[in-house]
């Protein structure tokens, strides 16, 4: 199985998170999948951005869920970029695509999406939200999901398998071999994050991960072995 190294809404640590420009940054440096997150605005777009608030990412302020894309389009999200939505990112990258649902009702428009343009053989979704996962298998049985966690145990793995996910995206800092273990042993990909320097790889490695999902682009060329 191929070791993935996945851009963390695009390459965040080089560029400003979740815009156009990082994410073909990530494409640019050969990052084998690009990571990126989705709310819902106010008139139901597929909005790429990580919080529920413009406030940190951008020179605006509000919920998202309140705001239309006109609205966001007039925010400035980082060096001059604009809030992009899920169909753009999919037009300017070429590399395979993680999409993470932040807001549980962007299940059903993103697969709608996905449907209408093809792209269940190119996108993975994933979620912390169960449910979210859980709808996405049942309302495209053939797209690749997965359970993402932060604080967890090892009952994380059978929430994943109640959600038919197939991956695990967890937190580094909390993982155990013997989870790695027991996920490979139930038929789960696993993969970290966010793994940004040579010794947390060397964990990744050592646990036989599927992947990391990293900010910094350099890290897809970093020795597995470092001297």
């Amino acid at each position: 199985m191929t070791f993935l190294t996945i851009g963390h809404r695009g390459v965040m640590g080089v560029e400003p998170e979740n815009t156009l420009r990082s994410f073909v940054r990530a494409d640019r440096e050969g990052l084998d999948v690009i990571e990126l997150d989705l709310h819902l605005s106010k008139d139901g777009a597929l909005v790429v951005m990580h919080d529920a608030e413009v406030d940190r990412t951008t020179d605006g302020s509000g919920r998202i869920r309140d705001l239309t894309l006109a609205e966001l389009r007039e925010l400035d999200a980082g060096q001059g970029e604009r809030v992009p939505v899920f169909e753009e990112v999919v037009d300017a990258v070429k590399a395979p695509i993680q999409a993470e649902i932040k807001d549980a009702a962007a299940a059903r428009a993103l697969a709608d999406v996905l449907t209408e343009r093809g792209l269940t053989d190119r996108v993975e979704v994933i979620s912390f939200h169960d449910e979210a996962v859980a709808e996405m298998a049942t309302l495209l049985p053939d797209v690749r999901t997965g359970l993402v966690a932060s604080r967890y145990g090892l009952d994380v793995i059978d929430r994943a398998l109640a959600a038919e996910a197939g991956l695990l995206a967890l937190n580094i800092r909390r993982l155990t071999l013997e989870l790695v273990d027991r996920a490979h042993a139930a038929g789960l990909r696993v993969t970290a994050w966010t793994v940004n320097t040579p010794e947390h790889l060397q964990v990744a490695h050592g646990m036989d991960l599927d992947g990391v999902t990293t900010d910094y682009p350099e890290l897809k060329n970093t020795p597995r072995d470092p001297a």
